[in-house]
């Protein structure tokens, strides 16, 4: 494998973006950050790339590829098919933020061979792959428009921490216990024209479909999972679940 053309402190940096995706990225496997290459090289794995380009303190790209293990598992859900781009978003925001404050745009789904190949060709493009004792299971690889100089106070790729291990052994569900899902409650529903829409006005009262003192409907992933009572917590509201709704029975 080649190694990037970068100075020491800048690959070491990019260890510690690696490192830090690792922290937070869902894995059914045990992983530690191996030698920064050039993206591409030693890098190809079975599975999907998630790619962001971020703007801040710097700017650049970064991509992250996990394997299908991973995106298996989030397809067959118990809670429904979940989205693999919102499962990696925290491991791509922590990488960019080794680098400053950064702001990350939605991201995008793309084929690993892809998403690499088109960051190969920018100045300054690494990728860290993420082995376990076999193999390469995932990858961290970015590619920044002006790389932080050689700094001595820097970390330098020689000096390497103790590995950053991922996920010890999960397996299907349990690998997802660190992904963040979005829950919201719902008191009701109704159907309006678009006549009626328009002719809401503030004091206008919307009738739902739900008796007072029904309980609220709590989903993730806009998927039905339980039922409860609405109560105020520290001047918030919030739902005291009364009944976990079984698949298929709500």
């Amino acid at each position: 494998m080649t190694a990037p053309t970068m100075t020491g402190s800048q690959l070491g940096l990019a260890r510690n973006a690696a490192e830090a995706a690792l922290a937070v990225l869902p894995t059914s496997y045990t992983l530690a950050v191996a030698d920064p290459v050039v993206p591409g090289e030693g890098t190809a794995i079975e599975g999907q790339a998630i790619t962001a380009r971020f703007t801040g303190a710097t700017s650049g790209e970064v991509v992250v590829v996990v394997g299908q293990d991973l995106a298996n598992a989030l397809r067959e859900s118990p809670l429904g098919e979940l989205d693999l781009t919102a499962a990696v978003r925290p491991a791509l925001e922590a990488a960019a933020r080794v680098f400053g404050p950064v702001v990350l745009d939605p991201g995008q789904l793309m084929e690993p061979e892809v998403a690499l190949s088109a960051l190969a060709v920018k100045e300054g493009a690494v990728a860290v792959p993420l082995r376990d004792e076999s193999e390469v299971r995932a990858v961290v690889a970015l590619a920044l428009n002006q790389w932080p100089g050689d700094d001595p106070g820097a970390v330098d790729v020689a000096q390497r921490a103790a590995p950053v291990q991922g996920a010890d052994g999960r397996r299907g569900l349990d690998m997802l216990y660190d992904v963040e899902m979005e829950v919201s409650a719902e008191l009701g529903r109704t159907r309006m024209s678009v006549r009626e829409l328009l002719s809401l006005t503030p004091g206008a009262i919307v009738e739902l479909d739900r008796a007072a003192g029904s309980p609220a409907d709590l989903l993730v992933n806009g998927r039905l999972i339980a039922r409860g009572e609405v109560v105020v917590v520290d001047e918030n509201f919030g739902i005291r679940i009364t009944e976990i709704v079984s698949p298929g029975t709500e």
